[in-house]
């Protein structure tokens, strides 16, 4: 009995943003073009890689609609830690201490940025972490996960790759041939400063619909098509 009222003590009331975009993909169709779907390009700066004491210092997004960046539709913010103000992962994203100290708190900055995301498909480079940050504070703050399907581009170069070159393909140097700034060099596309959260996401932009123009050469058509060459992946870095 103790057991049960702990845990209808601690559970939490799903975030009414969370509910809505729940609902919204529940039956989401996707048999369709991708030219059909509003997406958001998102991206993360981060005290450290560890989801279990590490914490996000800034998320930064573009919106995609009709495959077309939407520059004019972005989200910025810097979001001030609970813990550490200064670690080396803040120095390398140039973010001062008195830059966060000055900045909100994650339970005011995810909703914004829930509610910037909508009903849109999530776009990010090397995704998996991003997203684990994200659904560990949204299980905290907001008493669930995110639900949009997503594309990582990381994922969608070794698709692109072996599509191009045939599935004997190898796939070497994961670390350093598939990183944002080195798929953006090889293919020639715009550079933005790194390390920004928002430079980030529109480097991870540009690269995504490069990827996409190129693998409609290969028979890549729906969403359904991308989600599918990514899974095929498993990046472990």
């Amino acid at each position: 009995m103790k057991l049960l009222k702990l845990f209808k003590k601690d559970r939490r009331e799903l975030h009414p943003l969370l509910a809505r975009n729940r609902q919204a993909f529940l039956n989401f169709e996707k048999d369709l073009p991708l030219h059909d779907y509003d997406m958001v390009v998102l991206d993360t700066e981060l005290t450290g890689l560890n989801v279990k004491k590490d914490e996000i210092v800034a998320i930064g997004a573009v919106k995609i609609r009709n495959l077309r960046i939407q520059c004019a539709e972005t989200f910025y913010a810097l979001v001030r830690p609970d813990e550490q103000l200064h670690t080396p992962s803040t120095l390398l994203h140039r973010i001062t201490p008195n830059e966060l100290q000055a900045a909100g708190k994650l339970r005011e900055i995810l909703p914004a940025f829930l509610e910037f995301c909508g009903e849109a498909i999530q776009i990010g480079h090397y995704l998996r972490l991003d997203l684990e940050f994200l659904n560990a504070a949204a299980r905290d703050l907001l008493g669930g996960t995110l639900s949009p399907p997503y594309l990582d581009t990381m994922r969608l170069a070794m698709a692109y790759n072996e599509a191009k070159h045939g599935h004997y393909y190898e796939h070497s140097n994961i670390h350093g041939a598939y990183t944002l700034d080195a798929l953006s060099k090889e293919f020639g596309l715009p550079s933005f400063p790194a390390h920004n959260a928002l430079n980030d996401s529109l480097q991870t932009a540009y690269l995504f619909l490069y990827l996409v123009k190129k693998m409609k050469d290969y028979g890549f058509r729906t969403l359904d098509d991308y989600l599918k060459a990514g899974r095929k992946w498993k990046i472990i870095l």
